[in-house]
């Protein structure tokens, strides 16, 4: 039986804190997941992948980046980025004590805009073996103009974006030329009528979308 519990490693600064899901079945692999801008590591979307991730052998590790451990509400300070990528860095140091197998980082909007710019600015772009970006904001609502992509070209790590084919942060077709800006390796699953939220909120969660995740990520990593 797959098992829950918190994490907390505070030897490090920022600390990681989170919850871990443990396989029943490991198969040796591991995926830390981080939240959006307006919510946190127990996020309905995460807690299911965390738990669909954990069923098919991979230790899960959710974790809150540093402006939520913070601030239990609000946004992150844009000049605070780089300190939650920092966290973010942390959390792959923490999991790396004990994962010897591949190590994947993720997260959904925010978070994995962060994870991105991490990787695409690392000295060690080896440490991870892929990305798995949810919803990535390609820009704010209503202001196609404003890209977030200047990173991107230097992106070497392989990513899989799931992305609604109704998210104000990107259509489509602005993804999709988006991801040929990235050298690496790039895959585009789209959900369809998904918004930000990919369709899967308190109120309505979509039962398919924790496994349609997981089959394309095994799909593409594997």
């Amino acid at each position: 039986m797959n098992s829950v519990v918190p994490f907390l490693d505070d030897s490090l600064v920022p600390a990681v804190r989170g919850f871990l899901h443990s396989p029943a079945d490991p198969n040796g692999d591991a995926l830390i997941l981080t939240h959006g801008a307006g919510s946190n590591c127990n996020a309905p979307l995460l807690v299911a992948l965390g738990e669909s991730f954990a069923a098919n052998g991979y230790i899960v590790l959710r974790c809150d980046l540093p402006f939520r451990q913070e601030r239990r509400t609000g946004p992150p300070f844009p000049g605070h980025a780089e300190r939650d990528r920092m966290g973010l860095r942390n959390a792959v140091t923490a999991l790396r004590k004990t994962v010897a197998g591949l190590l994947f980082l993720g997260g959904h909007s925010y978070g994995g805009r962060q994870s991105t710019m991490l990787c695409a600015n690392s000295d060690e772009p080896d440490q991870l073996s892929g990305l798995l970006l949810l919803s990535y904001p390609l820009h704010p609502p209503r202001k196609p103009e404003q890209l977030r992509t200047q990173h991107l070209p230097n992106l070497r790590t392989p990513s899989l974006f799931i992305h609604g084919t109704r998210d104000p942060f990107g259509s489509i077709q602005e993804m999709t030329k988006a991801l040929q800006l990235i050298p690496a390796k790039t895959e585009l699953v789209t959900i369809e009528a998904a918004g930000h939220d990919l369709g899967f909120t308190t109120k309505t969660k979509s039962s398919d979308l924790p496994q349609l995740v997981v089959s394309s990520f095994v799909s593409f990593f594997r």
